[in-house]
């Protein structure tokens, strides 16, 4: 049987329903969660613990993905982000929707289907974030395996679908599929090194840390001045690297994603697109041969028309669909550029890039956008992409329509006749304002007060003039400002279309940026980043946690047994004297502060401060020599 016959007739049917394969997938999935979550341990023990001795802080929170502080294994969980992207795309065609469902639940079934797919692909991130690796890397392969199993003997017992086109599942799932390869040969890669660990042949050296090595060496570098080095045209025109710079998992994850639903949509849409056109040429065909026999003018001109229409249409598409997606994957990339350059800004204290409105934004909203950001980030995109390349179509069919077809029907002269009259028109215009600029500067300014200043004073010259250049110039500026007018909204309409996709920047006029939810989502994340994530910060906690870890170490018996042992030792009484002597060194002032411990009278008062102020001098005059000389610490007593 024909692959058409079977394809129109309906007859291609799986051996596998996907939709009832991920309702029984839950049933594993939990069990996988009940049992990752039985092996890991709460920090703080409950009552019921001490009601049943044989939990000992069992059943903890499993945590599937960190997104704000994790920096290492990003691409892994980039390409977890990626299995799941067909799915996401299932979510906006509403396939998750049971059959029935009134129109006012219909957002509640959206969010009962988006809760059905996040808890059948949670055993993939839980296994991946587990500190158990040998048992979650051994449940995380068997579970991707099953995934990996039942998604190849759908796509090869029916390749092709009910909806689009041939080949339709294997244009579409074959991203999601090469994603689950990789975390299939992810987890056994875990199970190797741990069990080489386990057994002893290998040392751990993935142990959680609380200050990541590149923030630490941002920090470093800030305490020194770095030599400036050549960049080449790369670096300089379109991204520079920064070594001590990392992207967290939830930037990758949403690239990642982004870049595999934005491949999914362009297929839909080119096999939608397909269906239309091939719909197009047949309508064609038939009013081709609806009258054959009769020559009807205005039925001759109508079916040129149409294949015309169908020429420019087909052309367009597919130039725009190239142009749109190249300019949409490169928004992708650079929301990651602008990402690191307002996160910088807001380490450094610079906020002015930001609305006012938004330097000090609601706690409560910054988390609440730090969840939703890479959802939104996606959705952007696509509708972006879409909007974008409707826009795009529609001006190419008006540039076709306008210049390439009247030079085909031999119209060309007149077209360049029109042409011309609108550049002299726009010209005109143009010209009679830069007319007004230029006798506001030569004839309504004053004089520069300095010969070196760059412009002039804002101050009236010849002010009976510059009324009567205002009042005869005021009629046509009406004429002149509704062209004007256009102009501003074609530009908004363009720049609009073009920049729906960035999130990162709002599309509203100043003053309106609060009812761009998409923009207020950005600034949110990158605050919560900045929070948690801010180099100088994390230092400073870090410093913290050691010195109590060193002071905790100091107080507990083993340090002091160790302590007590054989080897060089200071005691504090010399390490503080010494740091009294080296501090009163260098600040000789700081002696007449110095408090007393015995003062009977104002006169013995005044003595000692007499005293101490010669020997400040004598320190200020021999304070080379003295810091020369060599000092035993325990000699010195200046208590």
């Amino acid at each position: 049987m024909d692959i058409r016959t079977v394809y129109n007739n309906g007859t291609c049917d799986s051996l596998i329903d996907m939709h009832l394969f991920l309702h029984y997938s839950l049933i594993p999935s939990v069990l996988i969660i009940i049992l990752l979550s039985f092996l890991e341990r709460r920090s703080h023990s409950t009552k019921l613990d001490d009601k049943i001795q044989l939990l000992h802080r069992r059943f903890g929170f499993v945590i599937p993905l960190d997104l704000i502080g994790t920096f290492h294994n990003r691409w892994t969980f980039g390409f977890a982000f990626g299995a799941i992207a067909n799915k996401v795309m299932s979510l906006f065609s509403n396939e998750y929707l049971p059959p029935g469902i009134p129109t006012w639940a219909r957002a509640l079934g959206l969010l009962v289907g988006a809760i059905e797919v996040g808890m059948s692909y949670y055993p993939i991130f839980a296994c991946l974030t587990t500190d158990n690796k040998i048992i979650g890397s051994v449940i995380g392969f068997l579970y991707t395996l099953t995934w990996i199993s039942v998604t190849i003997t759908d796509i090869t017992t029916c390749p092709h679908g009910n909806a689009m086109g041939y080949y339709e599942k294997v244009i579409f799932q074959w991203p999601s599929l090469l994603c689950l390869v990789f975390l299939m040969g992810r987890f056994v890669y875990i199970f190797i090194k741990y069990m080489r660990i386990y057994m002893g042949a290998d040392i751990r050296s993935d142990e959680k840390c609380f200050l990541p090595i590149h923030q630490a060496e941002h920090v470093r570098r800030l305490f020194r001045k770095a030599a400036l080095e050549p960049k080449n045209w790369f670096e300089r025109k379109i991204y520079t690297w920064d070594p001590c710079f990392k992207f967290p998992s939830r930037m990758i994850g949403t690239t990642v994603l982004s870049l595999f639903c934005l491949y999914i949509f362009v297929s839909v849409e080119y096999s939608a697109f397909i269906n239309l056109a091939s719909l197009l040429k047949m309508y064609e065909e038939k009013m081709e041969q609806a009258v054959p026999d009769v020559q009807w003018e205005s039925y001759n001109q109508t079916v040129v028309s149409m294949k015309e229409f169908y020429e420019a249409l087909t052309g367009v598409w597919f130039f725009t669909t190239f142009l749109a997606n190249a300019v949409t994957v490169s928004y992708i990339f650079h929301i990651l550029a602008c990402y690191r350059k307002h996160m910088k800004r807001l380490w450094v204290g610079e906020k002015g890039f930001l609305p006012i409105k938004f330097q000090t934004p609601s706690s409560s909203q910054c988390v609440a956008a730090i969840a939703r950001y890479s959802g939104w980030q996606v959705a952007h995109i696509l509708w972006g992409y879409l909007i974008m390349h409707i826009v795009q179509c529609l001006f190419g069919l008006i540039i076709v329509y306008g210049f390439v077809y009247p030079i085909k029907h031999g119209q060309g002269l007149e077209l360049l006749k029109g042409l011309g009259i609108s550049i002299l028109t726009l010209g005109i215009g143009i010209s009679l304002s830069m007319l007004q600029v230029l006798l506001a500067s030569n004839f309504f300014l004053q004089k520069k007060i300095a010969p070196g200043d760059k412009n002039k004073p804002l101050a009236l010259n010849n002010r009976k003039g510059f009324h009567n250049f205002n009042y005869f110039f005021f009629f046509y500026n009406v004429i002149l400002g509704l062209g004007a007018c256009l102009i501003r909204l074609f530009i908004s309409l363009t720049l609009g279309s073009w920049l729906i996709a960035r999130i990162d920047r709002t599309l509203l006029q100043h003053g309106y940026e609060s009812a761009d939810t998409g923009y207020k989502t950005w600034i949110g994340m990158i605050y919560v980043d900045h929070y948690h994530t801010n180099p100088v910060l994390v230092s400073f906690c870090n410093i913290l946690l050691t010195l109590r870890a060193e002071k905790r170490l100091q107080d507990s018996p083993v340090f002091h047994g160790y302590n007590n042992s054989r080897g060089p030792r200071t005691s504090v009484k010399s390490r503080t004297r010494w740091l009294l002597y080296y501090t009163l060194l260098n600040n000789p002032r700081l002696i007449i502060q110095r408090k007393q411990k015995e003062m009977d009278d104002l006169d013995n008062r005044n003595m000692v401060m007499q005293s101490r102020l010669i020997q400040a001098s004598v320190l200020e005059v021999d304070i080379r020599n003295i810091q020369d000389r060599p000092v035993d610490i325990n000699s010195v007593d200046i208590w």
